[in-house]
Parts: C-alpha cells; sequence; structure tokens
C-alpha cells in the first residue's frame, strides 16, 4: 500500500444562503470561483432543509447570508450550513454575515433583557464556525462576542469614495445622526480631507422603540454640504428626522450615507420626503426595486468583501485593506 506524498492544495469553496444570492453571485465572479450547488428548501411547517451537491471534506469553506426579513429564518438557514460543513468534514469555516443580526441588541439596558448579539455569535461557534467576517458593526466590541477570529471590514473607503468623486469636498461638512457616532464621523472627516463635524443632539424615550423625541445641531452648518452618516437606517425616521433639522439650520444640500439599507415599513417614504439631495448604501442587504427611489444609490460591497476572503483564504492581511502595510 503506497501513500501520497506532499501537501493537499488548499481549496477554496463560496456557500450562499436564499437571503440575498445576487451579493453572493458577485462576489463569486471577483474571486474566479463558482457557488457551490445546494439544494435548500423549506417543509410545510417552515422547517428548512439544506444540502451541498459536492464533497466539501478538507475545503476552506466561506458561507455567506445577508440577514434580511424574515430574519430568523435566514438566521436558521445559514446555522444549518455551517452544521452540514461541519459533519462533512470541512476543513475551516468562515460566516460571512455582511450584515450582523441582532447587533442593536448588544447590551442590557434594562433587568431581564437578552444580550440577543452574543446569542447569535453563540450559536455559530455552536454549529461550528471558526471565524466571522462581517461589515460595519453597530459597536465594535461586538467583535469580542464571538470567541475566535472576527473580520471587521468597513465600507467607509466604498461610501467616501464616491462622495469625493461626486461631491466638492471644500464646503462639507460630516454630520453624525447622534452623539454616539462622532468617532465615526471623525473617521469620515479625515478621509475627505479634514473637514469639519456636526452632530445631532436627540432625546429618545427609552419605551418607544424606533422614535426620536427631541433634536438640536451641535456644530456649524449653515450653507454647508452636510454629509449625514450611519452604519444603519432602519425605518428611516432618525434620517428623515436629521436631514430636516439640518436644511431648516440653513445647510445649503444634504447627503446621507450609510452602510446597511434595512429600510422596513415607510423607510422609502420617509427618505424620499426628507429633502435629501442622494442616500446612498452598500449592498449589504438586498434593496429591492421597490424600495429604491431615483435619488437612492446603491454601491456595491461584493468587491471588498472578495478582497477580504481572498486575504483569510491566502493567511494574508485582512487589515491591510483598510491600514495599507498595517
Amino acid at each position: 500500500m503506497s501513500f501520497k506524498v506532499g501537501t493537499p492544495k488548499k481549496n477554496l469553496m463560496l456557500f450562499s444562503g436564499r437571503a440575498h444570492p445576487e451579493l453572493a453571485e458577485e462576489v463569486a465572479k471577483h474571486l474566479n470561483v463558482s457557488i457551490t450547488p445546494q439544494s435548500a428548501y423549506d417543509f410545510a411547517n417552515g422547517e428548512i432543509f439544506v444540502r451541498f451537491e459536492e464533497s466539501v471534506r478538507g475545503c476552506d469553506a466561506f458561507v455567506m447570508q445577508s440577514a434580511t426579513a424574515p430574519i430568523n429564518q435566514w438566521i436558521m438557514e445559514q446555522l444549518l450550513m455551517v452544521d452540514a460543513l461541519k459533519r462533512a468534514s470541512a476543513k475551516r469555516i468562515t460566516v460571512i454575515m455582511p450584515f450582523y443580526p441582532y447587533a442593536r441588541q448588544d447590551k442590557k439596558h434594562k433587568g431581564r433583557e437578552p444580550i440577543s448579539a452574543r446569542l447569535i455569535a453563540d450559536l455559530f461557534k455552536v454549529a461550528g464556525a471558526d471565524r466571522i467576517m462581517t461589515v460595519d458593526l453597530h459597536t465594535a466590541q461586538i467583535q469580542g462576542f464571538f470567541d475566535g477570529p472576527v473580520d471587521h471590514l468597513f465600507a467607509q473607503n466604498t461610501l467616501a469614495r464616491y462622495i469625493k468623486d461626486n461631491y466638492p469636498t471644500d464646503n462639507i461638512v460630516v454630520v453624525s445622526p447622534d452623539a454616539g457616532r462622532t468617532k465615526l464621523a471623525e473617521k469620515w472627516a479625515d478621509d475627505l480631507g479634514g473637514v469639519p463635524i456636526a452632530f445631532i443632539h436627540k432625546t429618545r424615550d427609552p419605551l418607544r422603540p424606533n422614535e426620536v423625541v427631541a433634536n438640536r445641531v451641535v456644530g456649524e452648518v449653515e450653507d454647508k454640504l452636510c454629509v449625514v452618516i450611519d452604519d444603519m437606517v432602519d425605518t428611516g425616521g432618525t434620517i428623515a428626522k436629521a436631514v430636516r433639522q439640518l436644511l431648516d439650520e440653513g445647510a445649503s444640500d444634504v447627503v446621507m450615507a450609510a452602510t446597511h439599507g434595512v429600510l422596513s415599513g415607510p423607510a422609502r417614504e420617509r427618505l424620499q420626503g426628507s429633502g435629501a439631495r442622494e442616500v446612498i448604501f452598500t449592498n449589504t442587504l438586498p434593496i429591492p426595486d421597490d424600495k429604491r427611489y431615483p435619488g437612492m444609490t446603491v454601491l456595491s460591497i461584493a468587491p471588498l468583501l472578495a478582497r477580504a476572503i481572498q486575504q483569510v483564504f491566502e493567511d494574508g492581511s485582512v487589515t491591510s485593506l483598510f491600514d495599507g502595510d498595517a
């Protein structure tokens, strides 16, 4: 009996759930691989079945899913895909969540509440994930919820480049929609060439989610092009109010840039009626035609995801994608 000598060649395999296949297809094109064929369907009672149509033994597996509505179904499907890969002897499993589900529930505001973002990390760990890749977490400490490597990618370069290419940067002020995002606003301001920043001081009623009570602008915005930045837009209420507030305070124009377009319920109408000149998102989440309107621009995050996957696969540096030679 003879044994082959030598190191087996590493094999990158890309897998996609059913939530946002267009993004996965685009990533696959950039990587020059094809998405591994699988059958996935729902039983009559809502249970999900997943099976891969090819051997995955020894592969470096990348499992993509965007947590859009119905969010819990897509989380469950991704967990089942990870479990199937683990049981089929994949060598390493990287879970790619362009939008990290439950990220807003990252701490207890009051007693007897869950820390749901931590639970998501635990679920994927138990299912068999070795590492997580995600884009623009709601708060950076979520990285510490997963016991293993987390590749935290930033869409800021993609969004800021678009702003630089399409707007004059000599009259810009970067606006954070609340006091908590001023750090991010400072990074944006540096990226746009050291422009000033402002923020909107807002108060919320803790018993009424998604509703803002009162706003005031801190910083100089009169006759400026205001670039409002955020990690996600859900119902659009906060952003629409921020845009109106800035225009009331004399801003010459308002452009809005956010990574994740959740766009629940009345979001499209609110954004369209807000007076913003342009609203820019990435496609970490699917944004179907019925949620779009002419003043909305959706940039692709696929090139960034593909570069990060390539670095992980080749044991290179993901940090270098953002910090040059770091």
